[in-house]
């Protein structure tokens, strides 16, 4: 067997035992990618195995790809069904069969000018499909509430300063915090820019893992885990997100991806790109998982928080200059 992650070694080795049991098929290979997320190859097939903690989110996962899939967006995954007799649970997950897509030598990246565009279409595409039958959907998923979430991140982030004390000078700490409350009260005054409708089914986490190319090059958009209901710029505005550090944080270089040179002309977008989302969101999380002893974490979180500290500050600074 192989086994690409290190660490749980115990349990991923009873969940093959468990998996060795229910399958038909003779299982030869089995690579976690995460807790909940394994690849397993059989004698007849490749499946990618995704546990989720309720039998009602697995199945709402399901039908989304399915009314995902019947409305015209076809640049994803569908659900399979696996060679089982009965559902499978173990260790508090029920787990789903989604078809294995073959990656791409050269995985996708947001490198280059023109990856980085072709994941704001693909975006796009998504958008437009889902524009079409989010209504189906609004009482099934959350309304996307950027501006509760992110007041409650900046607390979480004040509660966690004796710890990220230890970790940087207070001066930097301070400054995010000043960005962070700048930010949300200039979105305060324009609230309903991130409530207007008509709404989509927002994906929620388009970080550069979940855009997955195939071996014919094709783009796929994966993992609707953190799909929601809101208007479509409140994924784009997580994009730029994404992109920015890939871009040496530069105003210029990200309006001129086609989307965003509307977008940022657009007082409420700036107020948002201000708020240091990321920052807070790695820290909260390597605190509560008190990860930072993992050396490639601790400084991936350190290049993003101080690496890169003066070109968010510029960036920050022609924000405001263009306001």
């Amino acid at each position: 067997m192989t086994f690409n992650k290190k660490g749980d070694d115990d349990y991923f080795i009873r969940l093959l035992s468990y998996f060795r049991s229910h399958f038909r098929e003779d299982i030869i290979e089995m690579v976690p990618f995460r807790k909940s997320v394994i690849m397993l190859k059989t004698t007849k097939n490749s499946y990618m195995i995704k546990g989720y903690q309720t039998n009602n989110r697995l199945k709402l996962q399901e039908a989304f790809i399915r009314t995902l899939r019947k409305e015209g967006f076809s640049n994803t995954y569908q659900f399979v069904r696996l060679p089982v007799d009965e559902m499978l649970y173990f260790d508090g997950h029920y787990f789903g069969g989604i078809e294995y897509i073959h990656p791409n030598k050269m995985p996708f990246t947001f490198q280059t000018q023109k990856s980085r565009q072709e994941g704001i279409e693909l975006l796009e595409q998504f958008h437009q499909v889902t524009r079409n039958f989010e209504s189906r959907y609004r009482t099934l998923l959350p309304q996307s509430t950027i501006i509760k979430k992110w007041k409650e991140r900046t607390n979480l982030f004040a509660t966690n300063l004796p710890t990220l004390k230890y970790f940087m000078h207070e001066k930097y700490l301070t400054e995010m915090l000043d960005w962070a409350n700048w930010s949300i009260n200039k979105m305060e005054e324009s609230r309903s820019f991130y409530m207007n409708e008509p709404f989509v089914v927002l994906h929620g986490d388009v970080a550069h893992h979940n855009f997955l190319r195939d071996k014919r090059w094709k783009l796929h958009l994966i993992d609707f885990d953190l799909i929601s209901i809101g208007p479509e710029v409140l994924d784009y505005l997580q994009y730029a997100n994404r992109i920015l550090p890939f871009i040496d944080w530069s105003f210029e270089r990200l309006k001129s991806h086609r989307k965003f040179d509307t977008l940022l002309k657009e007082k409420a977008f700036l107020y948002a790109l201000v708020f240091p989302a990321d920052i807070f969101r790695e820290w909260n999380r390597l605190i509560r998982e008190k990860s930072y002893t993992d050396h490639q974490k601790y400084n991936q979180v350190m290049e993003l928080t101080i690496g890169q500290f003066l070109l968010r500050k510029n960036f920050i600074d022609d924000i405001k200059r263009t306001l």
